[in-house]
């Protein structure tokens, strides 16, 4: 992974940037950070033994201005999944992998997946 986007990684949680947290863990796609893994191990002690569905804030729940705070850190995740998606896309490529399967993996078509990731035009 180029160095730029090492320096560019943050939690797809909470989004604080790499160089804020600890240590930063990485998925398929996204990453956390070991004080969301923390928070998470903390609201799961506490509802071990509980039935309970997960409940995300519903946006009836959130003021205007908090959604609007909100954006950035949805883009920034955005911006980051597209950028490792890239990459996989471009070491398929590297190992000569054809647009079709890579289309086919995607749920694209061959055509959709070179005009998205080829970079030609």
């Amino acid at each position: 992974m180029a160095t730029s986007s090492v320096e560019e990684l943050r939690c797809s949680f909470c989004s604080k940037p790499r160089t804020e947290v600890g240590q930063l863990v990485a998925g398929p796609g996204v990453y956390i950070c070991d004080q969301c893994v923390s928070l998470a191990d903390t609201v799961i002690g506490e509802h071990r033994d509980k039935k309970a569905d997960p409940r995300l804030p519903t946006w009836e729940s959130l003021t205007d201005e908090q959604m609007l705070d909100h954006i950035p850190r949805v883009v920034a995740v955005v911006n980051q999944v597209e950028t490792d998606l890239r990459s996989w896309v471009q070491e398929l490529r590297r190992r000569g992998v054809t647009w079709a399967r890579i289309g086919e993996a995607l749920g694209m078509t061959r055509q959709s997946a070179w005009e998205r990731f080829s970079g030609e035009e």
